[in-house]
């Protein structure tokens, strides 16, 4: 039989052990074999208490990890109501990091509204953090809460009086003034713990994409397909001479589709339509234009990345498009950290959904390029 003062001596061996690991590489076997290897086996219970709360610590370490993946997300380093940069806190069950001016306005919603957190100093549970990694982002909630945003209603600024920050915010959330009206919530006040089995669920579980289709090769889950007309390019930067020989190429994940060479122009008229599978783990599109060589490497003219979370959440909202007519449905808003000239509106088109983009080349001395997204699920 084990003695307390065993007990007490191994307590605080193990104590000591436990210092000499490094929570964020330790291995349950690794830290088995050294607790067998000091003479610890004898006391079981002891060594699964230690396990259970570096187990515990890895959990919420993971979680954290998930929450600052998700911060780092090029949409969600500015503030989803007003653009103020760094956001450090968020609404967990609408989904969107917020700056601390209109934190301040969220709160004053109410916790049936918005439920608001440090994403730093509060602590989080797992059901808050995957509401928020559900939600995809700040483009995606904006997306749904902003798509009829009417013409002469404007986001407040970083710098924006706290009356135009509660006149938009309570618009945006609370009365649901710029959201799909079949999506709205009209009950009174629902409690916290409802809200996200009523108005978030009702609204992120309404564009779940119902299945998905496998390719043979890798196993890759495709969720629909996106088809991309390449339309012209504007100004575009000069690689040769006097010109350049200008194509474009399209990238997602590990597919890669390219326009046609255009001899000796900088303004260039492609109208081509490419093709691209949307696997179910989707980053933005890669579209790089390159001025085209004979004998040696073809010369960059320039980049952007488009975001095509805001044309799937936007379908995925409305499902079958041919049961409404011409109507917008989302929005792309215009920001320092993308490449968009303007906002890009998202509608519905002759029974399809269509997206048309400007963007301005990056990396590059001067250049535009329009293009138009289609989405098409895999079930058309």
């Amino acid at each position: 039989m084990i003695q307390a003062d065993q007990i007490n001596v191994n307590r605080q061996e193990l104590s000591v052990a436990k210092k000499n690991y490094d929570f964020n590489s330790i291995h349950s076997q690794s830290f088995t074999d050294s607790l067998v290897e000091t003479g610890f086996v004898g006391c079981s219970f002891v060594i699964i208490e230690a396990m259970s709360r570096f187990s515990e610590l890895k959990h919420a370490a993971s979680g954290k990890r998930r929450l600052k993946d998700l911060l780092l997300q090029s949409d969600n380093r500015f503030c989803a109501d007003c653009g103020a940069p760094d956001p450090k806190w968020a609404s967990a069950n609408i989904g969107v990091f917020i700056c601390l001016k209109c934190c301040g306005v969220h709160r004053s919603l109410g916790t049936h509204i918005s439920k608001v957190l440090s994403v730093t100093l509060d602590e989080w549970s797992d059901d808050e953090i995957d509401s928020m990694t559900e939600v995809g982002g700040n483009s995606s909630a904006n997306a749904i809460y902003e798509a009829f945003l009417p013409e002469g209603v404007s986001k407040p600024g970083p710098d924006s009086s706290h009356e135009e920050r509660m006149r938009f915010i309570r618009s945006k959330y609370e009365l649901q003034e710029f959201l799909k009206p079949s999506l709205r919530i009209t009950s009174g006040k629902t409690s916290s713990s409802s809200l996200k089995s009523s108005f978030s669920t009702k609204l992120f579980d309404s564009f779940r994409i119902p299945s998905v289709s496998k390719n043979s090769e890798g196993m890759v889950e495709f969720i629909g397909l996106v088809k991309v007309k390449v339309k012209k390019g504007t100004n575009l930067a000069i690689r040769d001479m006097l010109s350049s020989d200008p194509y474009v190429v399209l990238t997602l994940g590990k597919q890669t589709v390219q326009t046609t060479v255009m001899k000796s122009n900088l303004n260039p008229v492609w109208n081509e339509e490419l093709m691209l599978s949307v696997p179910q783990d989707f980053g933005p599109i890669k579209l790089s234009v390159f001025d085209y060589d004979t004998f040696s490497a073809d010369d960059i003219m320039g980049e952007a990345e488009i975001d095509i979370q805001p044309l799937i959440t936007s379908a995925m909202a409305f499902g079958d498009p041919e049961m409404f007519g011409n109507m917008q449905i989302g929005k792309w808003l215009k920001s320092n950290d993308n490449a968009l000239v303007d906002d890009s509106i998202i509608n519905i088109v002759d029974g399809k959904v269509m997206q048309e983009i400007s963007l301005k080349l990056q990396n590059v001395e001067c250049g535009e390029l329009e293009v138009e997204l289609e989405w098409m699920p895999l079930d058309q």
